[in-house]
């Protein structure tokens, strides 16, 4: 099995900053892939910033220059610092992590049970 947990959602006032942490652990022979998505109420879920499969990185032009995404391997982590927020970043903030089990397995998505991130003054 494989446990993703996020942590670091909070309230935040306009103009802040936060860092979200996610964990992976159990059964990982490697991670593939590593992201952060949000969804706002009656939105549906984007990509926020994500390292993808072939080592490339990808952020969305809402938060180009605001938000950084970076990891720690050793430690199955992906973190998501946010600064200068913005009303219009409160959201729920999910990381998915592709997870390849085994030396012969294929990678396989899991989700984090999400963060709640507020911006409000």
């Amino acid at each position: 099995q494989v446990q993703v947990v996020e942590s670091g959602g909070g309230l935040v006032q306009p103009g802040g900053s936060l860092r979200l942490s996610c964990a992976a652990s159990g059964s990982i022979f490697s991670i593939n892939a590593m992201g952060w998505y949000r969804q706002a109420p009656g939105n549906q879920r984007e990509l926020v910033a994500e390292f993808t499969s072939a080592r490339s990185t990808n952020i969305a032009d809402s938060v180009k220059g605001r938000f950084t995404i970076s990891r720690a391997n050793a430690k199955n982590t992906v973190y998501l610092q946010m600064n200068r927020l913005k009303p219009e970043d409160t959201a729920v903030y999910y990381c998915k992590l592709s997870v390849i089990r085994t030396i012969i397995s294929r990678p396989n998505d899991y989700w984090g049970q999400g963060t709640q991130v507020t911006v409000s003054s």
